[in-house]
């Protein structure tokens, strides 16, 4: 028996973003496994962090200039990052964006 978790339309619901604000919504957590949505207000930040494991940051729509340990890429809709476990990076949102945050292991 195959087991599976599927989210029709992860961006569904409301749109708006409080200005000056970051939201962010736990949508899928096992034990191996963590996936956020992030919502960023134009001109948020988050600023310098390490994760724990290793992640995937899926730009899903927006634009974001996210620096990675000393390089620093511009991210927008459909852009893909993957990050090894404790590399210091920090996300600032140009435009509203949404991100999907994939904790791995």
């Amino acid at each position: 028996m195959s087991t599976f978790t599927m989210i029709n339309n992860i961006l569904a619901g409301n749109h708006e973003i409080p200005e000056d604000s970051i939201l962010s919504q736990t949508v899928l957590s096992q034990p191996d496994l963590r996936v956020i949505l992030f919502r960023f207000a134009r001109g948020q930040e988050l600023s310098e962090h390490t994760a724990a494991k290793p992640a995937l940051l899926h730009f899903l729509e927006g634009e974001a200039v996210v620096t990675l340990g000393d390089s620093v890429q511009e991210a927008g809709s459909n852009t893909l990052i993957h990050m090894e476990a404790n590399l210091p990076h920090s996300i600032e949102a140009r435009t509203a964006v949404s991100m999907l945050l994939v904790l791995l292991g």
